[in-house]
């Protein structure tokens, strides 16, 4: 498995508050330059795409004002992966088309300055511990009237929320995995209200212990878990 780094280069040392519509805004662009049919295989309008992918920030010395993000530094940093390889390889070459190319976001700029891939480690253990590099979405939706309950690592359904997300994600994306030894525990989690596409939402940080088949393990490391996966959140790296 392998993960992309993307380095950033900012005009100013700022970034939107709205970052995860920016980045969507990139990961479109990159696409719909790169190849029309993908584009249109992960963003058609007519339907909801379940996506393989998943991203997260590192933005150095933050500082979260009500309009903007300040950064210590002109730069940040994505990191990114895709349970598809196939699919990864078509983002890498999707990426490297846009480098050294101006990207405008209101009232500043981001250029794309280097691509670099890192091996990620295979998953020979049934249980892992991570830590989060992006928030944990665990979402129920009711079907009837359209409506989320979202759920953090302090409420007593959290376990089994998260676990019903993967069900139906696997089921989406017609993979077919046993779940039924998967499990995440909080081992030293924390709620955090993020901001979704303009809308704040509780959702979960920290460090959490997941249990399951190797394979399904490894997929999750790609993909992500949880909802939102594809707009910047789930991301986790093993740190043990």
């Amino acid at each position: 498995m392998t993960e992309l780094k993307l380095e950033f280069q900012l005009e100013n040392p700022e970034l939107p508050v709205d970052l995860d519509k920016v980045i969507l805004s990139f990961l479109k662009a990159s696409i719909e330059n790169y190849s029309q049919d993908l584009f249109e295989k992960l963003y058609n309008k007519r339907q909801s795409v379940v996506k393989m992918c998943c991203w997260s920030c590192y933005l150095p010395q933050a500082q979260f004002a009500s309009d903007r993000i300040r950064l210590g530094m002109n730069k940040f940093t994505i990191n990114f992966s895709d349970a598809d390889i196939g699919e990864l390889v078509m983002f890498f070459n999707a990426f490297s088309l846009m480098k050294y190319k101006t990207f405008h976001m209101n009232r500043n700029s981001m250029k794309l300055m280097s691509v670099k891939t890192k091996r990620l480690r295979e998953i020979e253990e049934t249980e892992i511990i991570v830590k989060m590099q992006s928030s944990l979405v665990a979402r129920k939706h009711n079907s009837d009237d359209n409506t989320d309950i979202y759920y953090t690592c302090d409420d007593p359904e959290f376990p089994e929320i998260v676990k019903e997300n993967l069900r139906i994600f696997l089921q989406k994306v017609n993979i077919e995995r046993n779940i039924n030894d998967f499990s995440i525990t909080p081992v030293k989690g924390k709620k955090v209200v993020a901001r979704i596409m303009e809308r704040y939402v509780d959702t979960s940080i920290g460090i959490y212990k997941i249990t399951g088949h190797p394979r399904l393990l490894e997929l999750l490391y790609a993909a992500g878990i949880g909802t939102r996966r594809s707009e910047g959140h789930g991301k986790f790296e093993i740190i043990y």
